[in-house]
């Protein structure tokens, strides 16, 4: 007769296993499905989303901005001479030639000045024609004396040849020979100094008159100088233009070199626009540039870029190319598509708020079906107004969500309804 075998305690819990692992499998799928997948999906209206195709086209390589049409060039006004301001000729948006008087300043100090330099000039203009009659009374006085002392030097030679003669005959004696022809060589030898002196005094004396010359000429330069000083207290125009601007009153008290108003030269325009930091870099001189103005298209050229950047933004500088717009007045504002570079076949999705958010990081991709959106990580590259060059992630005919992901906070599914 057989026996039945009991199993033990330890061989029924070993055959119970499986299914209490089956089940705490099946507990935890439960419990994802109803806490981590519904914690990361939100339910939107599909009305109140933007819906974009992912499309492979050519992309523009272009940046839209608005700049504002300015004079080629503007000049300052500074008057070199300050002084108060005693007419304005010239009102602000007058047309002026170069030359024309556009404000009259008065400078009392200044005309002090002008008269204590001419009565200096007078002065020196007097003591150097004292100078001058002085040395024509020396270089009288110095021939005069140059005279006497050759005749005195003659008659002390003849004196001397004489005496030789007499000597030689033995009609007068040694010592009288000797006196003589000591009074002789003693008068030669004054002549010689004298003469030298002389010629030294006039070396010196010429010397002394170039340099009272050269300081008389210095000193009528300087009253030229400051009557033409005067003349520059009417502040005048530098170029043919406009007067843009004159920021003077009447009894107002100029400095020099003061701003008081700018001309603006209308022989040509420019462009002025400010653009994105973002750019800065791509952004140089000699880029071509476009806009539209009353069903034309008009072309322009960077001319300058400034490197300082503000409040996010730097200036650039556009010149025209060509045609200019009839009208064409300064003020103006056009709307400027610059280049950045050749069309290139890109893949694309229309701008949106999106970005504003995820920095172009990632974006929500509609499934085949169109019910649901996930979050996906991609890359951006260029942008131009109307496009984003897409460099990976994404592939044309898939369709994402472009509106603003304010709403959908860190949500990794979209349940469109």
């Amino acid at each position: 007769m057989d026996r039945k075998i009991e199993k033990t305690k330890m061989q029924r819990l070993m055959s119970r296993w499986p299914y209490a692992a089956g089940g705490l499998v099946l507990i935890a799928v439960i419990g994802w499905i109803a806490f981590g997948s519904h914690a990361a999906t939100l339910r939107v209206d599909r009305d109140e989303l933007t819906v974009s195709e992912v499309l492979r086209a050519e992309f523009k390589d272009y940046v839209r901005t608005n700049g504002q049409v300015m004079p080629i060039q503007v000049v300052q006004i500074s008057p070199e001479e300050g002084g108060i301001v005693v007419e304005k000729v010239v009102e602000e948006g007058s047309h002026v030639r170069k030359g024309d008087v556009i404000i009259r300043l008065s400078n009392s100090g200044l005309d002090l000045q002008i008269l204590n330099a001419e009565a200096e000039l007078a002065e020196k203009q007097n003591l150097l024609r004292n100078t001058q009659v002085a040395m024509q009374q020396d270089r009288l006085s110095n021939q005069t004396e140059q005279a006497q002392l050759d005749m005195d030097t003659e008659r002390k030679q003849r004196a001397y040849d004489q005496s030789r003669r007499l000597y030689e005959q033995k009609l007068i004696s040694r010592e009288e020979f000797i006196q003589s022809e000591e009074d002789y060589r003693l008068s030669e030898k004054k002549r010689r100094l004298v003469s030298q002196r002389l010629k030294q005094d006039s070396i010196y004396r010429t010397v002394q008159m170039d340099q009272m010359e050269d300081n008389l000429e210095n000193m009528r330069r300087n009253v030229v100088l400051v009557r033409q000083r005067k003349d520059k207290l009417e502040v005048r125009s530098a170029i043919d233009g406009e007067l843009g601007l004159l920021d003077v009153e009447l009894g107002q008290s100029i400095s020099p070199g003061q701003m008081v108003g700018q001309l603006n030269d209308l022989s040509d325009y420019k462009v002025q626009a400010e653009i994105d930091e973002h750019y800065i870099d791509r952004v140089r001189q000699g880029l071509a540039a476009t806009f539209q103005r009353g069903g034309k298209t008009f072309e322009l050229q960077v001319r300058k870029v400034y490197p300082e950047v503000r409040q996010g933004k730097f200036r650039c500088d556009f010149i025209f190319r060509g045609e200019r717009p009839e009208n064409i007045r300064t003020g103006q504002t056009y709307y400027i598509d610059l280049e950045l570079g050749q069309p290139e076949q890109a893949v694309l999705i229309p701008r949106g708020t999106f970005f504003q958010t995820t920095g172009g990081q990632w974006i929500f991709v509609l499934d085949k079906n169109g019910q649901k959106a996930y979050r996906r990580q991609i890359r951006i590259g260029r942008q131009n107004p109307q496009h984003y060059e897409v460099l990976e992630g994404l592939e044309p005919g898939e369709r994402v969500v472009t509106s603003g992901y304010e709403a959908f906070k860190d949500n990794e599914v979209l349940v469109l309804k």
